[in-house]
């Protein structure tokens, strides 16, 4: 077990091993099949390599983060017990069900293993929801975790409802309002929730800079949260009041937006090792960047009547929505991070004898400049892709996008590896 003081080692890059082969897996197989991927949206196919970024990269992601945060960031105790394992292996033994029965299109298959898959997350959720509560920070931060875990929750039952509904034909409204209300809810009430509230705490500590405070920081979790409840009611009933939440969704966003410039005026002394080119806060900047983008998308399908051009729209929304903006955060905030647990990890090994190499020179310069290029150029080549139907656009980007999330993944295994190599050393020194 992992002291409270300093996070456990093994479940941690289970976690998050697990999401960078998921996320290289949805790239590598929209780049080989990128016409099956292009035109129309809602297929059985392209829900799988949905759910591969969703519960694979963004949740998988967050889940394995959380060991590492709560420690470090939130002053929580996050010790590893077996039953957490347990978690770990329902959740991934159920993803690659439901991934696999979508690719295969067999539908009573991959309810059961989304059904598997939620088990292992809502427990997981529940531990992060309990840790939350008891931890040392602003009781904003725990506001944003705790309605992150409990609009997860939310959103794990409908979409268990909406994978049965494949088969026995029970839901009552227009399927694709009941899919895009389940999206929301995930996608903003739990993935973007939960990247605020720990952004809040983590933000600071990389800029590095002053940590917000005062009653503020409870606006955006307030508006945030009766924006996405009331959206996703709204998108189920097909109401035309869906636009006046999604206003207050976007209004969220500035709120928090307002707190990063905040921070960004209240800069402290950076370490003298630091790099002049940051690429964790260039990550954090593109996903900003995507998130206007997706703000911006998003209200226009909430305010113009369907038609070919809106369906097509949505399809870059999504785009944007996931993969620039939530897929792209969680790279910015793991990019600092792994270096910063290794450290931690090295350094508690030896006894606090010798500091190890600082975090600001572990990560490899050159494969995240090349990976960055790749977001860079990826996102906007398979949303536009997406938008105009084109199968060889949507290639290249995921092939860019593939290329970037494995070179990030090398950068991850040798900071992770030469922190263990390290602790191998002492463990045969000390015998």
């Amino acid at each position: 077990m992992a002291s409270r003081r300093f996070p456990a080692r093994g479940l941690p890059l289970l976690y998050l091993g697990t999401a960078h082969v998921s996320l290289a897996l949805a790239f590598l197989l929209a780049a080989c099949w990128p016409w099956a991927v292009a035109g129309f949206f809602y297929h059985a196919w392209l829900v799988g390599l949905v759910h591969l970024v969703t519960i694979g990269w963004i949740s998988f992601s967050i889940l394995g983060a959380f060991f590492i945060v709560a420690p470090l960031a939130l002053r929580a105790d996050m010790a590893v017990r077996r039953v957490d394992y347990v978690a770990f292996a329902f959740a991934l033994i159920g993803l690659v069900g439901m991934v696999g029965h979508f690719w295969i299109q067999q539908f009573s298959g991959m309810a059961w293993s989304a059904a598997t898959v939620a088990g292992g997350i809502l427990y997981m959720t529940v531990r992060i929801a309990d840790r939350a509560l008891r931890a040392g920070v602003h009781p904003a931060v725990k506001t944003h975790i705790v309605l992150a875990c409990v609009n997860l929750w939310l959103a794990a039952s409908m979409g268990l409802l909406l994978a049965f509904d494949k088969f026995l034909h029970f839901l009552p409204g227009f399927v694709l309002s009941n899919v895009f209300a389940h999206a929301h809810l995930a996608a903003l009430g739990w993935a973007a929730m939960m990247v605020m509230g720990i952004a809040y705490r983590m933000l600071p500590m990389f800029l590095p800079s002053k940590l917000p405070s005062g009653p503020t920081l409870f606006a955006s979790a307030a508006a945030l949260e009766a924006g996405v409840l009331g959206l996703f009611v709204t998108l189920l009933m097909r109401s035309r009041l869906a636009a006046g939440f999604g206003a207050l969704i976007v209004a969220a966003m500035i709120l928090f937006a307002g707190h990063v410039v905040w921070m960004r005026r209240h800069l402290v002394s950076k370490p003298v090792d630091a790099p002049p080119v940051d690429f964790g806060i260039l990550h954090a900047a593109g996903a900003g960047l995507w998130l206007v983008v997706a703000a911006a998308l998003g209200m226009s399908l909430l305010i113009l009547p369907p038609s070919q051009v809106t369906l097509r729209l949505a399809a870059a929304y999504g785009v944007a929505g996931l993969v620039g903006f939530l897929a792209q955060i969680v790279v910015a905030m793991e990019s600092r991070l792994l270096p910063l647990v290794a450290w931690y990890w090295t350094y508690e090994s030896e006894g606090f004898a010798v500091a190890p190499p600082s975090p600001h020179v572990m990560r490899d310069r050159a494969l995240q400049t090349i990976a960055f290029a790749g977001w860079t150029l990826g996102v906007p080549a398979l949303a536009g892709g997406m938008f105009i139907e084109s199968g060889r656009l949507v290639g290249a980007g995921a092939w860019l996008l593939f290329a970037s999330v494995a070179l990030t993944a090398l950068d991850d295994a040798l900071v992770a590896g030469r922190s263990f190599a390290r602790l191998r050393r002492q463990a045969r020194f000390a015998a």
